[in-house]
């Protein structure tokens, strides 16, 4: 995707580093930052410089390949793993992030001696990395046919997609998920309007979704969280298509808090609620997400506080009073009977079992729980 222009990813190795583009910092200063060693990578992937489910797989992926280079060679199985857990740990929700670190343990583990070891972990990394990037654009050719139906049947006028958090080129390699059918649809001059939830507390919505549809020309409005039931009872959305974080077999879908509200009331007013995700976001062991899905809790500052420019620099500033409390849940379920379908790179399916193996039939004997 752009930024001023040019072209950019989310992440690359260069001489020997991992570069990142840190997000904490967006829309108002774009920054990159150089990751050297496993402890940089996990408080990366903590602190949220990087965030999103597919990119933080990436970049625990690349964890391991500094995980490789600091393992002492007679020590290196037990190094790996403890380093694969150290990164596991760094944010429960996102499945992504599991797949990516055993994934390249893996290929780690097949190869033989420090260098082999080493090389064999950033060939993997550097896999998982383009798989996204092709997965990506396979959901926006899939998914832009939802857009285009429905610019048929408005006659010329704009298509009016609702999305909640950013799960767009900022949460990916590049590309994104739920804005992947968007970006294929504004490259194919199809008429469109993203309504973007400001996505409190910590603001994706409007720091991040914001910042990369106006950086290539998207047309947006940014939107208080709570807008959104009114807008469709309007008729003021057409579609709504946000991402995920964890995914069932039987088609549960977690994603940034308050995606569940958005599904209610797109079920109340018969608007349809895709979910865009690649295939290494579904968790084939489970089936019930409500109950299954660990909904990790973040530090109840970012309610508390919020960040935004002010006199030529960033400052963060207290909302609440200072003797209140605040809990901070990161995501909720949308349980699969609100979900009209979901948006994989081989396709689109119904959020249910039966469907969804259809398109990954290679599934259906994963152990389940």
């Amino acid at each position: 995707m752009l930024i001023q222009g040019r072209p950019y990813r989310t992440l690359w190795w260069e001489d020997g580093k991992l570069n990142i583009i840190d997000q904490r910092w967006l829309p108002h200063q774009f920054v990159i930052e150089k990751l050297g060693s496993v402890a940089e990578v996990a408080g990366a992937i903590k602190e949220m410089h990087v965030r999103g489910a597919p990119l933080i797989g990436a970049t625990a992926a690349y964890g391991m390949v500094f995980a490789c280079l600091e393992a002492p060679a007679r020590e290196a199985e037990e190094a790996l793993r403890r380093c694969g857990d150290v990164l596991k740990a760094t944010r429960p929700t996102a499945v992504n992030l599991a797949w990516g670190v055993d994934r390249v343990a893996a290929a780690v583990l097949a190869a033989h001696g420090p260098e082999e070891r080493a090389r064999a972990a950033l060939a993997e990394a550097a896999a998982i990395a383009e798989e996204e990037v092709r997965y990506s654009r396979a959901i926006g050719e899939h998914g832009v046919a939802l857009l285009e139906e429905i610019a048929r049947r408005k006659s010329g006028q704009p298509v009016n997609v609702l999305t909640h958090c950013n799960a767009g080129w900022l949460a990916c390699v590049d590309y994104g998920t739920a804005t992947a059918p968007m970006y294929e649809a504004a490259r194919r001059g199809l008429p469109l309007h993203v309504w973007v939830d400001e996505t409190r507390p910590r603001n994706q919505g409007a720091s991040l979704t914001a910042y990369e549809l106006a950086e290539n020309n998207v047309p947006h409005t940014v939107i208080a969280d709570n807008t959104g039931g009114h807008l469709m009872q309007h008729g003021r959305v057409d579609i709504v298509i946000v991402g995920t974080d964890r995914t069932t077999r039987a088609g549960d879908v977690a994603n940034k808090i308050g995606t569940y509200l958005k599904a209610l009331a797109a079920r109340d007013n018969d608007v349809p609620f895709y979910v865009a995700l690649t295939s290494s976001a579904f968790d084939w062991g489970i089936r019930d997400g409500v109950r299954e899905i660990p909904i990790e809790e973040r530090d109840p500052g970012e309610v508390q506080f919020i960040q935004g420019w002010c006199d030529g620099e960033i400052k963060k500033v207290l909302l609440t009073p200072r003797n209140s409390r605040a809990v901070n849940y990161g995501f909720d379920v949308t349980p699969a009977r609100l979900v009209t379908g979901l948006i994989t790179e081989r396709g689109v399916c119904r959020a249910e079992e039966q469907d969804i193996l259809r398109l990954f039939p290679e599934k259906s004997d994963q152990p389940r729980t």
